[in-house]
This record gives C-alpha cells, structure tokens and sequence, in this order.
C-alpha cells in the first residue's frame, strides 16, 4: 500500500560534506530504503538541477587555472583547480554565482516540493558554496547570513564529517592541504547556521544507522506510521 497521504507537506533532506565524505553512498542507501518502503522519492542534484552557468564555471577551471576535469578515483587521481582556487578575485566571482545558485535553488526545491514526492533528497546544498568562503571575513559572514534568508531549510541537513585522508583516498581530487581547510570551513559554517545534523567520521554501515534514525524521526513526526514506519525499522 502507498504511504502517501493526502494534504501532508513533503519533507526534504540535504546532504553535504567533503569530497570523498561518502555522500553518494548515503544517499543511494536513504533512497533505496524510502523506496522500499512505500514511499515517493525525488532526488534532487545540486550541480545537475541547480547551479547555474556551469559550462563557464568548468572552462575556468580547466582553462584559467590549468585543473583536471572528471572525477578522480583511487585508481585514478586528479587534480583538480576551482573550489580550492581562493584569491580574492575568486571570491568575488563567487558571491555572485552563489546568489545566482540560490535563487535557483530555491525555485528547484519549490517545484519538488509540489512534485507530488513524499520525500526529497538534495545531493549536496547551498552550504557546500557557502564553505568555500573565507567564513573568518565579516563581510562573508553577512552575505552567508543573506543567503541563508533566501533558500528553504530542509528539514533535516546532513553534514558527513569525515578524516580528510580517508576522504582524499576514497575520492583523490584535492590536495589534501586544502581538505582540512575545507572541512574546517564547514565547520565553522555549522556554527554559524545553526540547525545541521553532523555525522561523525564511523563505518558505513554505522553512519547508515544514524541517517535512518534521523530521516524516521522526521516521518515519524508527520505521523506516517503504519506499514511505512514498519518497514523502515525493519530496514535498519
């Protein structure tokens, strides 16, 4: 039996962390168990569905700063040149594709959340731009607070904290120097925000445990018990 129900809002969950945190392993596992269960499942990507000007964006870093395309893999490593690029030249090109960004996420969240889905799964969100900011800068500091007015909270954001070694051997992509810079960005971005579930470094299947806790206890509060909430536990 479906688990939908009518008039009960969609709820929505973020996914963000480092390269090689292990966010595509998460969300394949939610998503596979919400499907499982009953439930309607849209899976939202952020660089597919959301950011804008992404041909520019990837020549950049190609073209201007001599990087490596594509994915790395342990078997395979890159480098790669546009996040970790942080001159201040960068950083004001930033400020405006992120705007950009937000304005779009906010319209892609709204259509999914109308979509008729149960559930909506974001692949990565506005605060894996947002981390790539001098967050000690003031002035970052407000335009995070402004950006943060803009696009709608999912109702759960997962941060997958991670050993930027371990991550950097799962996805070789970054030099790991810029890892712990990023990963500590993040951090103090989770301070500043407030209202992000932090994951800490485990095994898979233990960070698959605390996930599942998190994405039951927000379907359990819209009271979607039954046969769902059943076999939800039964996954777990």
């Amino acid at each position: 039996m479906h688990a939908k129900q009518e008039n009960r809002p969609c709820k929505f969950v973020s996914f963000s962390g480092i390269d090689g945190a292990g966010k595509s392993t998460q969300i394949a596992n939610l998503r596979t168990t919400l499907q499982d269960a009953g439930l309607r499942v849209l899976l939202v990507t952020f660089w597919d569905d959301v950011a804008r000007l992404k041909r520019i964006r990837e020549g950049a870093g190609h073209t201007l700063f001599n990087g490596d395309k594509g994915v790395g893999s342990p078997d395979k490593p890159i480098n790669r040149r546009d996040k970790n690029v942080r001159s201040w030249p960068m950083s004001v090109v930033r400020l405006g594709l992120y705007f950009v960004d937000a304005i779009s996420l906010r319209i892609a969240i709204g259509k999914a959340l109308r979509s008729g889905a149960d559930f909506v799964i974001c692949d990565r969100y506005i605060y894996d731009e947002l981390a790539n900011l001098n967050l000690r800068n003031s002035a970052a500091r407000g335009y995070v607070r402004l950006m943060m007015r803009l696009v709608p909270r999912p109702d759960v954001s997962y941060f997958l904290d991670a050993d930027p070694v371990a991550a950097r051997a799962r996805k070789p992509e970054y030099p790991l120097d810029f890892l712990y810079i990023s990963r500590a960005s993040y951090l103090t971005l989770i301070e500043l925000v407030g209202g992000i579930t932090v994951i800490p470094p485990m095994s898979i299947k233990n960070a698959e445990r605390q996930v599942m806790h998190h994405a039951l206890r927000l379907l359990s509060s819209e009271r979607i018990q039954s046969q769902s909430a059943e076999n939800l536990v039964g996954e777990g």
